[in-house]
């Protein structure tokens, strides 16, 4: 079987307390999103704010449009 090269998500677990995953619900309810895409979401959105040009091991995508 050939292996695939697109990112494959895994399955991961975190710490939170009962009023975080509350939010985390809200949130995720507000946009209809699971909590776990709205937990991607959030992380990539604050990730590319941070480091527009990506960082060593992370590159934006191919054609992405990239501010100095």
């Amino acid at each position: 079987m050939k292996k695939l090269t697109g990112r494959a998500a895994k399955v991961r677990s975190f710490s939170a307390t009962d009023d975080d995953m509350a939010m985390l619900e809200a949130v995720a309810a507000y946009h209809g999103f699971s909590k776990s895409a709205t937990l991607v979401g959030l992380v990539r959105r604050e990730f590319w704010r941070l480091f527009p040009a990506g960082t060593g091991e992370i590159k934006p995508a191919r054609g992405a449009r990239v501010k100095a």
